[in-house]
């Protein structure tokens, strides 16, 4: 901060010393959380840089020597820092402001050779933001070409419909780091293979077949935090809310301070009047991090049965958090359905289906329909539902619960349409597979 404010002789030293000084002092300023201050000195060092005449090459060699900072490969200059790295950070600070446009213009600024693969990672989540998903999938695959084990990598393209044959062809496409490789790795990668034939199968919304290849996973590996973690939430998925609570618990005794999902068990454990574990949850996420969207939701879960506009309030604030995170959008959207404003709840269950659309915000949506009156909306929504989890028994629940609540639905029973399409997959997901089971 003082070698920034300092006036220094005009010469090429103190620039490129000025120059590097903005950039530690943008990244201190980001790691208190001060995005647009950081973002300013950033961009001050930028145009310092641009400052340093070509000839002053020798100075900033020193600079480069004492610092052990790399130049960047392609600027003309030698630079006091690396210059794609710095438009990175610009990039990452946008994006914590959610000027997610500014974002991708800076990080398109930097060439597709010179990208690495925390570049390759943030540009791939910005195009999905932007939605242009044909070149998001490009950067994910990019990245998993540099590193097969790029788990949000995986998890994007499995939702973009890549199948796991697919993914098989990128990992040859992966460096290989010399000699033919050990026995250990070969079945190590086998069961890699099986983590992304599952992610295949939950993005497929299969769950049946990716809680089938997780529990086996978790065979193999029993005190896997992450498996443990995807098991709960795909058990949270389909109702299987006693299953879902276990392994959350279990996970939380291998790993205390665990926050990811910690939302979805903390909203399991309100719909079980669970209110003493719902208490230590929300204690323990407060004193873990506060400002993640995770705690608000558990903080809304833990506020709904006294002030329901109290939770509300916490809803909206984990989405002013992260407002990609789809935990929030639910909860929010069933808060406006309790509140009585079914046409807000419309939009929150739009904005989870936009992210990545589940059981619940379907169901959701057809609630909000039926409230608002809106019979054709939600056998729409319903059909919708039914064709994309044809799998599931519950979607397909759903176009029986429009029929049977909907006035137009009840005159079918009384007539020939009651053995419509329908009506007789609805009979059967009720009645025969609850029997079956």
């Amino acid at each position: 901060c003082f070698l920034v404010s300092s006036g220094g002789a005009n010469n090429e030293a103190s620039i490129s010393m000025k120059a590097e000084s903005l950039v530690l002092h943008g990244d201190a300023l980001y790691g208190e959380k001060e995005f647009r201050r950081a973002l300013n000195a950033y961009k001050q060092a930028m145009q310092c840089s641009k400052s340093i005449p070509r000839q002053a090459t020798s100075t900033a060699r020193i600079s480069i020597s004492t610092t052990g900072r790399s130049p960047s490969p392609n600027s003309s200059n030698v630079m006091p820092f690396n210059e794609n790295e710095v438009k990175s950070k610009i990039a990452i600070c946008h994006s914590a402001l959610h000027e997610y446009r500014e974002a991708l213009q800076e990080m398109e600024g930097i060439p597709s050779k010179m990208r690495n693969l925390k570049m390759n990672l943030m540009l791939g989540k910005l195009y999905r933001i932007s939605r242009n998903n044909r070149a998001a999938a490009i950067c994910y695959k990019e990245c998993l070409r540099q590193c097969p084990y790029v788990f949000e990598a995986i998890a994007a393209l499995a939702e973009m419909g890549l199948s796991s044959k697919e993914f098989s062809l990128l990992f040859a496409q992966a460096p290989n780091r010399g000699g033919k490789p050990p026995g250990d790795f070969l079945d190590a990668q086998r069961w890699w293979n099986r983590y992304v034939e599952a992610q295949c199968c939950i993005a497929s919304h299969d769950y049946k077949g990716g809680l089938d290849i997780y529990l086996e996973l978790m065979q193999r590996f029993p005190n896997n935090v992450h498996i443990l973690l995807e098991i709960a939430k795909v058990e949270t998925i389909i109702g299987k809310n006693e299953e879902a609570i276990m392994n959350f618990e279990k996970a939380r005794l291998i790993d205390p301070n665990i926050m990811t999902y910690m939302d979805e068990y903390a909203i399991l454990l309100k719909l079980k009047s669970d209110y003493t574990k719902l208490n230590k949850l929300v204690h323990d996420m407060l004193h873990i991090d506060p400002a993640r969207p995770e705690t608000c939701i558990a903080l809304a879960a833990f506020w709904e049965r006294k002030d329901e506009r109290k939770a509300l309030t916490y809803a909206e604030k984990s989405l002013r958090v992260d407002d990609r995170h789809i935990t929030g959008y639910i909860m929010k959207g069933n808060l406006h359905l309790s509140l009585n404003r079914p046409d807000l709840a419309v939009t929150d269950f739009r904005g989870a289906q936009e992210l990545r659309a589940d059981l619940r915000s379907y169901q959701g949506l057809v609630r909000a329909y039926l409230a608002l009156s809106k019979c054709k909306d939600a056998l729409f929504t319903a059909r919708e539902a039914m064709k994309v989890m044809h799998q599931s028994a519950k979607a397909l629940k759903l176009v029986g619960d429009v029929h049977a609540i909907s006035s137009s639905g009840r005159e079918k029973v009384k007539t020939k349409s009651f053995f419509s399409y329908d009506f007789i997959l609805y009979t059967f997901f009720l009645v025969i597979v609850p029997f079956g089971k």
